[in-house]
């Protein structure tokens, strides 16, 4: 197999390819164009999005030229694989917004700088709205929807089991377009194969058809394992909800917490998939004898560093350690935190608004559960009374309220 497929495959990416030997052939004769596409429905991408691209980290590092594909067009539809519901339709400035923040996101992991350093590919990010937005839809439907069945379409397990809820009609082009993004990829960018999660095998091997059907060059489709936790949950998925990259939607210390506290059976399977770490190096933290805390403080430093860089994840690391080492002074550095009027205090904050209002708790009736259930805790004192109402005088000599939820959950309110 080929050297770039053996380093997915030892890493634990790999779910299916559509001809595994002759991608392999294809890569042993030199760099290969492909690509994986995003569609910006969101101002920031989740954990879950992010596995094809770290798969798009190690191809690049071994020769063979990224490209990113924001779907600036398709973003406008919607895609159903994957999906229960329709997405909401955003507007073209909203997509255009979430498209830029999206593409910083990704040069955290992928390196589309000019100049790559010598032996790794180049990589470059482009937007399918460039040849998507203009298209005249007969021509379109002549040179294009002549080549798809729809009894085939229907087959696809995505399309199925949106059949069950109702699947748009503006849904059901979502296929053609995808096809149509890799057809163009191969045409002007010699594209021959595109990467992405398990839920896009239909859509991947549409386009591969497309392209066979309008005599282009055999193309060749990668998926990846949908990533789930040794619980049989989905990846991504928090106490605070979804996972987000965006420092404003999740903070860096919750970020570092939430890699600091995975099961411990899916620490090392995590390091492969979700860090830059060599193989011989992750191998060591396999040794059942090594203190499985240490393995999973190296994770979350490391995809710390990733997406919030060294700086953020040097001060959460810090911040973790000192507000768990049994007789530590408290360190507040790092940790979340939201400013309010002292005059609120002075006048009295009930702690379920005021759980509710960090964002430890999704309502006051989750407030209300943890405050009855005995884990929240204000500044070192137990909070168990759901009536309570905290007041300036509850304030630290620093001013602040610092509210913990559970054993590893903290807040900082402070007071300005």
């Amino acid at each position: 197999m080929n050297k770039a497929l053996q380093i997915l495959k030892d890493r634990g990416f790999i779910k299916d390819c559509t001809d595994f030997e002759g991608l392999s052939e294809l890569m042993d004769q030199g760099p290969v164009s492909f690509y994986c596409g995003v569609d910006p429905t969101g101002k920031s991408l989740h954990i879950g999005h992010i596995v094809p691209f770290f798969a798009m980290h190690h191809l690049q590092k071994c020769g063979h030229n990224p490209i990113a594909l924001v779907g600036g067009g398709t973003g406008m539809i919607g895609d159903p694989s994957g999906k229960t519901e329709m997405r909401k339709i955003l507007t073209k400035e909203q997509i255009l917004d979430n498209a830029r923040a999206i593409g910083k996101q990704l040069g955290k992991v992928v390196d589309f700088s000019e100049n790559p350093e010598e032996g790794k590919g180049r990589a470059r990010m482009l937007n399918n709205a460039d040849w998507l937005v203009g298209l005249n839809y007969i021509d379109f439907l002549r040179d294009v929807g002549v080549h798809f069945s729809v009894n085939r379409m229907l087959t696809f397990e995505g399309v199925q089991q949106r059949l069950e809820r109702g699947l748009s009609f503006i849904e059901f082009n979502y296929q053609l377009l995808q096809s149509y993004d890799f057809h163009m990829l191969n045409k002007n960018e010699g594209t021959r194969l595109q990467i992405g999660g398990a839920d896009q095998w239909g859509n991947i091997v549409a386009g591969i058809d497309l392209i066979h059907r309008m005599d282009g060059p055999q193309c060749y489709g990668l998926t990846f394992n949908l990533i789930m936790r040794s619980d049989g949950k989905k990846m991504g998925k928090s106490e605070k909800g979804a996972v987000f990259l965006d420092p404003e939607l999740y903070s860096p210390y919750d970020y570092y917490q939430y890699w600091r506290n995975v099961n411990d059976a899916d620490v090392t399977k995590f390091m492969k998939i979700f860090t830059f770490m060599e193989l011989d190096e992750i191998a060591e933290y396999e040794n059942p004898e090594r203190n499985i805390n240490e393995a999973k403080e190296r994770l979350a430093f490391e995809q710390t560093k990733i997406i919030h860089g060294e700086e953020e994840a040097i001060k959460a690391r810090d911040a973790a350690k000192a507000l768990f080492a049994a007789g530590a002074p408290m360190s507040k550095d790092g940790v979340p935190s939201l400013e309010i009027e002292r005059s609120a205090l002075e006048a009295g904050i009930g702690v379920l608004e005021l759980y509710t209002k960090s964002g430890l708790c999704a309502s006051n009736g989750d407030s209300r559960r943890l405050v009855m259930q005995g884990g929240a805790e204000i500044n070192g004192k137990k909070i168990t009374d759901p009536k309570a109402v905290i007041t300036a005088a509850d304030l630290d000599e620093d001013g602040d309220l610092m509210l913990k939820a559970g054993k590893k959950r903290y807040f900082r309110i402070i007071a300005k």
